[in-house]
C-alpha cells in the first residue's frame, strides 16, 4: 500500500474485521483508506452519510483504494441511538432514490423474507443442527411469510450497531461500514434499531421523529425480522465454536417467540 502511494506515506492497519481499511499519513495529510470498499461510496459522501470521498484509485491487481477524510470523532453511545439525529439520518438514507438506484443498476436483488427463509434453511442443513428453540423459530418465519409481505424496498444498512454511528469534531452524524447492506424492507433496520436500543414505550416516538406511525403491519414485519436476523447470528457464532454466544442467543430467541 505505501509503493501505492508514493514516498513520504506512512500506513496503519485500522482494525476491522475485513483487515481491509488502513490509516495513511504524509506530514500534516491524514486519510482514511479501504481496499474494495462500497462501489456506491460516492453516492454515500455526496449525500452526507459518510465522511467526504477524497479520491479512488485502481491498482494493477484490480483492487479498488477509496480515500476518505479521516474524522477525529467518537462512536454514539448506545444510550443515544435514540436521539431525533439519528432517526432522521435513517430516514434520509431510506428515503434516497440516488441510493436506491445505484443498488438496481448494479444488479442488487431485493433481500425478501423469501431469500432470508431459504438462506437459513441452507445453513441448517450445512451445519446439521437440530434444536428446538431454532426449529420454533424457523417455523414462525416460514408460518408469518405471508402477512410480511411488503412492496416498499429501500437501502437497509443491515448492521445499525451503535458503534457504526460516528459524530465528527463539527457534531455531524455519519453511518459507516456499509459492506453488508442491501435492498429490503426498511423494517429490517427499523427491527433491529428499535428492538436493541429504544423501550418499547418510546417506539412510536421515536419512529415519528422517523416520519412513520407504528401500525400492526410495521410492528409484525420488524419482529419478524428481528427473529430472522437473531438466528442468522446464532449460525454465524455456532460456526464459530462461539458456544456461549449460541446460548445466550438462543435464550433471546425464545424470548421474541413468546411475544
Amino acid at each position: 500500500m505505501e509503493q501505492f502511494l508514493g514516498d513520504g506515506w506512512k500506513v496503519h492497519p485500522a482494525g476491522g474485521a475485513t483487515g481491509e481499511a488502513y490509516i495513511a499519513q504524509q506530514g500534516e495529510q491524514t486519510v482514511f483508506l479501504k481496499r474494495n470498499s462500497s462501489p456506491f461510496l460516492a453516492v454515500l459522501s455526496a449525500e452526507g452519510i459518510v465522511p467526504k470521498l477524497l479520491w479512488t484509485k485502481r491498482l494493477e491487481n484490480g483492487d479498488v483504494v477509496t480515500a476518505q477524510k479521516l474524522i477525529q470523532g467518537r462512536e454514539l453511545k448506545a444510550f443515544e441511538m435514540k436521539e431525533n439525529r439519528v432517526a432522521a439520518l435513517l430516514s434520509k438514507i431510506h428515503g434516497s432514490s440516488e441510493l436506491l438506484d445505484m443498488f438496481k443498476r448494479i444488479g442488487n436483488q431485493p433481500l425478501t423474507p423469501y431469500v432470508i427463509v431459504e438462506n437459513l434453511r441452507r445453513q441448517l442443513q450445512a451445519y446439521h443442527i437440530e434444536d428446538e428453540t431454532i426449529e420454533a423459530g424457523m417455523t414462525y418465519l416460514f408460518e408469518m411469510l405471508e402477512s410480511v409481505r411488503h412492496e416498499h424496498y429501500v437501502v437497509c444498512h443491515c448492521d445499525i450497531n451503535h458503534n457504526n454511528w460516528m459524530l465528527d469534531e463539527e457534531d455531524h452524524l455519519y453511518l459507516i461500514d456499509w459492506d453488508g447492506a442491501t435492498v429490503s424492507d426498511p423494517a429490517l433496520d427499523l427491527g433491529l434499531l428499535l428492538y436493541s436500543y429504544i423501550p418499547k414505550q418510546d417506539w412510536e416516538a421515536w419512529l415519528s421523529q422517523y416520519g412513520i406511525q407504528l401500525d400492526p403491519s410495521l410492528r409484525g414485519r420488524m419482529h419478524w425480522y428481528v427473529v430472522s436476523q437473531s438466528i442468522s447470528v446464532l449460525l454465524w457464532h455456532f460456526g464459530r465454536q462461539q458456544f456461549e454466544e449460541v446460548q445466550q442467543l438462543k435464550l433471546y430467541i425464545e424470548s421474541l417467540l413468546k411475544e
